[in-house]
């Protein structure tokens, strides 16, 4: 069983491979192999959470070379569980972004590099929740770097540039500020081994263990866009194509959520800066949420939403009880795939209403009823109405919180509540705006092309709604098609309205709506195999004692 532990890490490359080989001449056999890559990476997934939960920890040294020389790979529940969803979740996203035809096959663009750029993100993200030392998972987040800046730039267009560049170089100092902490800690300590610096890092004095500690989480926060180093996000997701947006929204944030979870537990036990973590949570959920009720522009008003939630699984982290790291780790499953799916939905109501400028749009309940129940569901799931499962994330950190009983977690609780009461305040304004009142007159008509050659939200002219910065400015009405002759293109250039909306789009959404309502369904075996999940991060020994053979 070890011997499947490097494969979700290793298919998805090879397919890259065959999907550069391939490019342009075999787009069908391209889209086949990407989407048979992914399915057997689930699989693959699966089998690796049932075998860790069943026999414990799961481990491989690649090239058979012992700690600290060789690269480690350890799958355990944690890690089986995050492998599990964020396959779920990649799958459907590349089959919903087959469905709006984005295989690139622009003549500014010859050759097709969505499907070998998302190929090699997934095998960063899978090989980030398998790392079993720093430097691989240094090396996993550069992977992620590189397929993220080209799936963000697609279409080269001057927003999505810009976007790229901030996002760039944000990455970048975080990149350096990890391979200093590194440094440090194999110049202290010979080896990166996350099991052997479990062993060694209480040998070190409190002042170099803290210094490395705070490294670590500055890296992690920034990859998890935690406040106050969220601030790249807003402008960075909302500019991409909606596939795009909801994988980085849903998936890559939570990777840095991972990171600070396996850390905290494994490296720094002890919960010495646990104060300081319930206040960037609390910090977080606040300064957030107030963002999303600032916005007017779905994309934007998602992205503050996301970095809002995160402070919930920093809370469980701050808390660093068993009871608190039971309802993370279950809030970020049900994050993942709520916030991937709001992200897919909001590309959806692009296509229908041409727009994702809430003051533009109207009507689309009566219009699309199915695209309004996609939307309703999961965003009554993230705002935490019983009995979905964002609602037993939430109860399950605000248990732990009470039961803690400090002052912190007090003021985390009523932070929690206030947070959840104003995300239901939100999606209900985007309910009313974009699903209930009527259409208003400028909404953009079924057939109609809508090019921007500047999509920025900073402009002060006055667009078609006669309201200057609000997204539309240098938008025109070019024509009306015939049906079918024009789609969506990855160049950002052209949204063709439709009353009909592609049908693997519509079923890819409604199979993350099911994935998430699954975690309500199966609620019982989800927080029983969690909580197991939450025991063996804070005993570690298993872990340690599957890597070093013991």
């Amino acid at each position: 069983m070890n011997a499947l532990v490097p494969l979700p890490v290793l298919l998805p490359l090879c397919a890259t491979g065959l999907s550069l080989t391939f490019g342009t001449r075999l787009q069908r056999f391209q889209r086949f192999i990407s989407v048979a890559v992914l399915t057997a990476v689930l699989g693959l997934s699966v089998t690796l959470m049932i075998a860790a939960d069943r026999q414990g920890p799961l481990s491989v040294h690649l090239g058979d070379f012992a700690p600290p020389l060789g690269i480690t790979l350890v799958a355990d529940r944690l890690s089986g569980l995050m492998l599990t969803v964020s396959s779920a979740v990649t799958l459907c996203v590349l089959v919903y972004s087959l469905g709006q035809g984005m295989t690139d096959r622009d003549k500014e663009t010859p050759l097709a590099v969505f499907h070998p750029a998302y190929l090699i993100l997934v095998a960063g993200v899978s090989c980030t929740f398998l790392a079993g030392d720093l430097v691989n998972l240094f090396v996993s987040f550069e992977i992620m770097l590189v397929a993220s800046f080209v799936l963000l730039t697609l279409g080269g267009t001057g927003p999505r540039m810009r976007a790229g560049s901030t996002y760039v170089i944000i990455s970048l100092f975080s990149s350096m500020v990890f391979l200093i902490a590194i440094a440090m800690t194999y110049a202290a300590l010979g080896t990166v081994n996350l099991a052997q610096l479990a062993e060694r890092l209480p040998d070190l004095s409190l002042g170099v263990q803290t210094l490395i500690q705070a490294m670590l989480l500055t890296v992690f926060a920034i990859k998890a866009a935690v406040f106050p180093l969220a601030a790249w996000l807003p402008d960075s997701y909302p500019t991409a194509p909606a596939p795009v947006t909801a994988v980085f929204a849903g998936l890559l944030t939570k990777v840095g959520v991972y990171c600070m979870m396996r850390t905290e537990t494994l490296l720094f036990p002890g919960n010495r800066i646990g104060d300081l973590l319930m206040a960037v949570a609390l910090a977080s959920m606040v300064i957030g949420i107030l963002g999303a009720v600032a916005q007017t522009d779905l994309k934007r008003l998602l992205s503050f939403t996301l970095i809002s939630h995160i402070g919930f699984m920093i809370f469980g982290i701050g808390l660093a009880t068993r009871e608190a790291y039971g309802g993370a780790i279950v809030y970020v499953v049900h994050h993942i795939t709520v916030q991937t799916t709001l992200f897919l939905v909001a590309g959806l109501i692009e296509r229908r209403g041409g727009t994702t400028e809430l003051t533009r749009l109207g009507g689309l309940a009566k219009a699309a009823p199915i695209l309004a129940l996609l939307f309703f569901v999961p965003a009554m799931n993230l705002a935490g109405i019983p009995p979905l499962s964002g609602f037993i994330g939430k109860l399950g950190l605000m248990r732990a919180g009470v039961a803690d009983g400090s002052a912190w977690a007090w003021i985390l609780v009523a932070g929690s509540v206030v947070t959840s009461l104003l995300t239901l305040y939100v999606t209900a304004k985007v309910w009313n705006l974009a699903f209930w009142r009527a259409a208003p007159p400028g909404q953009a008509e079924s057939g109609t092309i809508l090019e921007s050659g500047d999509d920025s939200d900073d402009d002060t002219d006055e667009g078609p709604d006669g309201v200057p910065g609000t997204g539309d400015e240098g938008i025109a009405v070019l024509d009306r098609p015939s049906e079918g002759a024009a789609t969506a293109t990855l160049r950002a250039r052209a949204v063709t309205t439709t009353n009909r909306l592609p049908r693997p789009m519509m079923a890819a959404t409604a199979a993350t709506v099911a994935l998430a309502l699954s975690f309500t369904v199966f609620a019982g075996p989800l927080t029983a195999f969690t909580d197991r999940s939450a025991v063996e991060l804070l005993e570690r020994t298993p872990y340690i004692e599957e890597v070093l053979g013991r």
